[in-house]
């Protein structure tokens, strides 16, 4: 089945502010003129068509190809899979941009049901590709070097042989997917629609949240007692959805025989399960010396005897707190990306100048920001909800790193081009470090220095510490979900347990902050996605080391890293770098970059 990534709220996306200048909106025109274009009924009747015919051409015929027929049936599956990306690309975006309109749920969601229709015919092709006998498919290869290419989509499909079911099965499996999206629509309509109310503003989810990182420590305490209020309210529902999609999993995953709940995802992030238990076990055991550590030294600064949950993320009280318009956040970024390397800039400017970025916050527009490939022969597309804070300029530096990744990947084609999440983050955790790092060797004295170090640190505690946490939760949450139904308070105590232990001594939790799990859609939307932001930020940190002790020839090398997209596994991909994630301590070098940052800040005390 064919769907569009959820535009996962970014670790560490944030808003706030006015008086922007011109902000830019997408030309989704790249894609169709319009729903209703003579163009989006052309692709429904080839894609029909075109999966009939391929399943009449190949259906119970694949261990009879040649190479070159084998080639040509990959071929064709691979523009399948172009076209159906296409409409569901379109569909989305359009939702995404304002997902309380019925007209643009109801196109997406018809979107959707023609996609999965047309395209189930295709499931026997992974069926009869796990078939056939490791030396049949070797011997292709060898036989014609271009099928050769497409080895590592096929190593991927069949790590999945193990946990194959019967054709008819997986064919209702398809079908049945539908329905599960229809939760996952039912979550994102359900935030989109929250209403809160904060010392007489009306504001959505986006903008409460926002409200959180404000200088006014009364507003913040006013606007997370409102979120609790809110989620409160609507906690049944939240809890609806996430008891039944763990239990779909559980479902699923049982009858697939996964050992556990994280095994699908990491069989599509293409990573050892102990590469990521490895990274979780270096996160928790520098829970100490990060999170803690830094949040008693912020406990300092704020003047605070505890830290309450509205202080995690408010500004030092050194903080700048000017607005940044748009076109001072393209410069500071370009200007960054620029000094890294001119191409890196070339690939970049079309996003501002072509209508790539959705920057303005609106009613209805999803929360959170996202990149999105849509496919190959188009271009990637930028959301962003941009008012005018730092930490928005750091999430426009991260959102661009993973478009100019998708650009420089979609070199590969359709089928190649799909980063591993585990290593999707890497250029777009890359671009915030080279944003960062050129406003601190810019910084004017050393209070500025501060601010954005601590800043810097924060956005790493969020992406590292925070984001295993809930790994850690969500893994909790499908083990208990495997015991039975799970109440909103079940719920709601597998959260607190996690939070103490990841924040640590110096915090104080406000009654209704266990609700606040209520409000991620990476559970949703993508169950254990959240470790591939910790993966990324270790990795990114390790290979910003190495560029930082020998940059000469680095570049190039980077830049073949990102081409490669989903063509190389991770040991291929680290290895002309020097570096190896499955080596536990390649974890620790990650790890020790954030701990030397406060290591600084500490020094700033003296």
């Amino acid at each position: 089945m064919f769907t569009l990534p959820f535009p996962l709220r970014d670790a560490n996306a944030g808003s706030g502010g006015k008086d922007l200048g011109d902000l830019p909106e997408w030309d989704l025109t790249d894609l169709y003129p319009a729903p209703d274009a003579p163009e989006v009924k052309r692709d429904l009747d080839w894609l029909e068509q075109a999966c009939r015919s391929f399943a009449e051409d190949y259906e119970g015929k694949l261990d009879t190809l040649d190479a070159d027929a084998f080639l040509d049936c990959v071929k064709r599956n691979e523009r399948i899979s172009t076209v159906a990306g296409r409409l569901m690309s379109y569909a989305g975006l359009r939702y995404y941009q304002i997902t309380t309109d019925a007209g643009r749920a109801k196109f997406m969601s018809d979107c959707q049901d023609k996609v999965t229709t047309y395209t189930t015919p295709l499931v026997f092709f992974t069926l009869e590709l796990n078939r056939l006998p490791d030396d049949h498919l070797g011997a292709l290869f060898v036989a014609n070097e271009e099928l050769a290419r497409y080895k590592p989509v096929f190593h991927r499909i069949r790590a999945m042989k193990p946990h194959q079911l019967s054709d008819e099965l997986e064919h209702f499996l398809h079908d049945l997917g539908v329905t599960g999206d229809a939760w996952e629509k039912l979550f994102d309509e359900t935030i989109a629609g929250l209403e809160f109310n904060v010392d007489g503003e009306d504001l959505n989810i986006e903008g409460t949240l926002n409200l959180l990182t404000e200088q006014d420590r009364a507003k913040r305490e006013s606007a997370a007692h409102e979120l609790a209020r809110v989620f409160e309210a609507n906690i049944r529902t939240f809890a609806r959805v996430h008891n039944t999609q763990a239990k779909e999993k559980e479902i699923i995953d049982r009858w697939r025989k996964m050992p556990t709940a994280q095994t699908a995802r990491h069989l599509s992030n293409d990573v050892e399960p102990e590469v990521v238990e490895a990274l979780r076990d270096a996160v928790v055991a520098a829970y100490p010396k990060l999170s803690h550590r830094y949040y008693e030294l912020k406990r300092k600064w704020l003047g605070l005897d505890r830290m309450q949950v509205w202080d995690r993320n408010a500004p030092l009280p050194t903080k700048d707190t000017r607005t940044i318009g748009w076109q001072q956040a393209r410069e500071t970024v370009m200007n960054a990306y620029n000094a890294f390397d001119p191409r890196m800039g070339e690939i970049a400017e079309p996003f501002f100048d072509k209508g790539w970025i959705d920057a303005a916050v609106k009613p209805g527009k999803a929360p959170g920001a996202f990149a999105h490939p849509t496919v190959t022969e188009v271009h990637p597309y930028v959301m962003l909800n941009y008012l005018g804070k730092p930490r928005d300029v750091m999430t426009l530096a991260h959102e661009l790193g993973h478009g100019v990744h998708q650009v420089l990947a979609a070199g590969q084609g359709e089928m190649l081009s799909s980063t591993p999440l585990t290593l999707a983050e890497t250029a777009s955790v890359f671009g915030e470090m080279l944003t960062f790092r050129r406003l601190l060797d810019n910084a004017k004295d050393n209070r500025e220095k501060k601010t954005l170090l601590a800043g810097k640190v924060e956005d790493m505690i969020n992406t590292v510490v925070r984001q295993i946490a809930f790994y850690d939760f969500e893994c909790k949450l499908h083990a208990a979900r495997r015991g039975g139904e799970l109440t909103p308070d079940d719920i709601n105590a597998l959260w607190m347990s996690v939070q103490a232990e990841s924040l640590g001594p110096a915090f104080d939790f406000m009654d209704g902050y266990e609700t606040f799990w209520a409000y991620i859609p990476h559970f949703i939307h993508s169950p254990f996605y959240v470790y591939a932001y910790a993966f990324g930020d270790g990795l990114v940190n390790a290979l910003y080391a190495v560029y930082r002790e020998s940059p000469d020839g680095f570049q190039d090398k980077y830049f073949d890293m990102l081409k490669a997209g989903g063509s190389k596994h991770h040991k291929e991909l680290l290895a002309p770098f020097g570096l190896d994630a499955s080596d536990p301590a390649f974890w620790d070098k990650g790890l020790s970059m954030i701990s030397g940052m406060i290591d600084e800040l500490e020094a700033m005390e003296d």
